[in-house]
């Protein structure tokens, strides 16, 4: 079982798509919008502490999932994978009311997306 804190969706040209979290005690302190960008300019020289772990996914499209849990988590590929195909996919890229190029404001995709990662085996609160 591992923690999932939260999730950031990426497009290809780096705007956030969507973001997601679930047992995070502590807040950075700032904006959601600027604590993104400093995201996805780390992406590449952040990998894990002792405290948490981050994973990563970019889909062949440029769409990037990040991924924070607790440190004891295994590789989440997988799961990112299988995340991309049945929910980002089904909720969002075959949606026509949904714009790639802005954030999601998709009630039934962040329903699904919640579903999806609670319902996981890996999933504890």
């Amino acid at each position: 079982m591992v923690k999932i804190y939260n999730l950031y969706i990426f497009n290809n040209a780096g705007t956030l798509l969507h973001y997601a979290e679930w047992n995070r005690t502590k807040q950075s302190g700032i904006t959601r919008e600027h604590e993104a960008k400093l995201m996805y300019g780390m992406l590449f020289s952040i990998k894990s502490t002792n405290k948490y772990a981050l994973h990563f996914y970019e889909t062949p499209t440029g769409t990037k999932f990040v991924l924070n849990t607790d440190s004891t988590a295994g590789k989440m590929t997988e799961f990112l994978k299988n995340l991309n195909s049945q929910i980002f996919v089904e909720y969002a890229v075959k949606n026509p009311m949904v714009d790639l190029s802005q954030p999601i404001k998709n009630d039934l995709f962040s329903a699904k997306l919640d579903a999806f990662i609670k319902g996981s085996s890996l999933y504890v609160s």
